[in-house]
């Protein structure tokens, strides 16, 4: 099942309390597919979830290192960041390794330029984010067989109605 909604935010600040709000409700096992151009604020929504999830150490984008993982919170958090791979070689890392939980602790994976992907999870939540005037930002929300709960729904709701 695939349903879709778009959302308006009023800058940074705006689509960091999203993420914090998605990292308080997000549940193990949730895949957060994350696409948008450069500075559309990709990491400052995993910084969001890092933070509603209850870790205290600074979340950086992973470029250079591909995956930073963080085990302090409610969850852990698994960020990815596939910006410098090639769709083949995106291939070679194995991702399915922390959506399945069986290597790792289930947690939530976040995954930045998710577009490199050649495959995806069953289940996942797909969020592009994209510019818009004065600093604000669109996200479409589009949702591949993943169950939101009701306190997900609202927060959407919540954005939806603002």
């Amino acid at each position: 099942m695939i349903s879709a909604m778009k959302i308006f935010l009023t800058g940074a600040e705006a689509t960091r309390s999203l993420g914090v709000t998605l990292g308080k409700y997000l549940s193990a096992n949730s895949v957060i597919l994350l696409e948008g151009d450069l500075g559309a604020g990709k990491t400052t929504l995993v910084q969001g979830i890092g933070e509603g999830l209850g870790i205290t150490e600074p979340i950086v984008s992973p470029t250079f290192t591909l995956i930073n993982e963080y085990t302090t919170g409610r969850l852990p958090l698994y960020h990815l960041d596939l910006y410098r791979l090639e769709p083949q070689e995106v291939v070679t890392l194995n991702l399915e390794t922390y959506w399945e939980g069986f290597e790792v602790a289930p947690g939530i994976v976040a995954i930045e330029w998710a577009d490199r992907m050649s495959y995806q999870p069953h289940s996942y939540l797909s969020l592009h984010l994209s510019h818009e005037d004065q600093g604000n930002r669109q996200v479409e929300i589009t949702s591949h067989n993943f169950v939101m709960n009701a306190e997900i729904l609202a927060v959407f709701k919540h954005y939806l109605g603002s």
